[in-house]
């Protein structure tokens, strides 16, 4: 028995297994808030996803948008110092490069942990891209 896809319901997604995901969705859920960016979502195709031409359109979201896109960067980059902070208190290695580790987490750009810029958006993008192809 097929089950109809009723408007307005959630559909949920997956556990894609990155170790973002739940970023990943946050960001695509405040992002799918806005209608224009919503729109040029649905009709963009993957090449245009891949390439950064959609990160462009979030210049053109709204500023309750991002704002919001602002403090989730923030909560997120958070959440990975806290990963850094336990994984130096296992190790106690005082020697221990922090811009190394920070560039593991090619999710977001680390050099600008208050603020979702589209350079995010494609980092976010490429990130998961790579992880798929």
């Amino acid at each position: 028995k097929a089950e109809g896809h009723v408007e307005g319901e959630k559909v949920e997604n997956p556990d894609t297994g990155l170790y973002y995901d739940e970023y990943l969705r946050q960001v695509i859920d405040v992002l799918e808030t806005d209608k224009h960016f919503r729109e040029k979502l649905q009709t963009a195709d993957i090449e245009e996803i891949k390439s950064g031409k959609l990160s462009r359109e979030l210049d053109l979201v709204s500023h309750h948008v991002r704002t919001r896109l602002d403090e989730l960067k923030r909560q997120e980059v958070a959440r990975l110092r806290m990963l850094i902070k336990a994984k130096m208190d296992s190790v106690q290695d005082t020697g221990i490069d922090h811009q190394a580790l920070l560039k593991q987490f090619e999710h977001l750009n680390h050099q600008n942990p208050d603020t979702f810029e589209p350079k995010d958006l494609d980092m976010l993008i490429k990130a998961v891209s790579a992880r798929y192809d």
